[in-house]
């Protein structure tokens, strides 16, 4: 009796599964939905990981091994991200804004840089999860509003913030900006 309720409930999962594969963005006004933000996401961390890219030439020595574990994150949620899309049936097509490396000077130009990118991409998502329709790219963009906020964290510290004023405020959505100076300008 066991196995065959095993095994019905696995026709059921089976063919639950089963459909147009790729289709569901095209057809389902909601997953079309969450494509969109979804690719906006992913346009927004394509710039910050070619920032910590093409900045990482002009990071000292000191913070070189976060800024490379900064970097990798990024990849990893703009892999996530691309997947959480599929996911949903749709295609990857957000792109990276240009980012103007003329005006990354050295660390602290590029850490601010980082920062604004992050402060951005973590407010975008705080948005952006009430508004996705499906759990999973729901459940994504919560993860990545608190990864950012964690970057911020160890981007204020290589911004020179000492570790009592580097916390996080709580509730934080990205808008604090910068420890000290200008935001360098990128092209929109």
């Amino acid at each position: 009796m066991a196995r065959v309720a095993i095994a019905i409930l696995l026709v059921v999962l089976f063919a639950a599964g089963c459909g147009q594969p790729g289709h569901g963005a095209e057809t389902d006004s909601e997953k079309g939905s969450d494509v969109e933000i979804l690719n906006a996401a992913l346009g927004r961390e394509l710039t910050v990981l070619a920032a910590y890219t093409q900045g990482m030439p002009r990071i000292g020595p000191r913070f070189a091994l976060s800024a490379r574990r900064l970097r990798a994150q990024e990849q990893e949620y703009v892999s996530a991200i691309a997947k959480a899309i599929r996911g949903v049936g749709g295609r990857a097509t957000g792109t990276a804004s240009e980012i103007d490396t003329g005006e990354l000077h050295n660390q602290k130009d590029v850490l601010t840089l980082a920062y604004e990118l992050e402060s951005a991409a973590l407010a975008a998502d705080v948005e952006a999860a009430p508004r996705l329709f499906t759990e999973a790219p729901r459940t994504l963009a919560a993860s990545l509003a608190a990864g950012h906020a964690q970057h911020l964290v160890v981007l204020r510290r290589g911004l020179g913030t000492p570790l009592a004023e580097a916390f996080p405020k709580p509730f934080g959505t990205g808008e604090i900006p910068p420890p000290g100076g200008e935001t360098p300008r990128r092209k929109e």
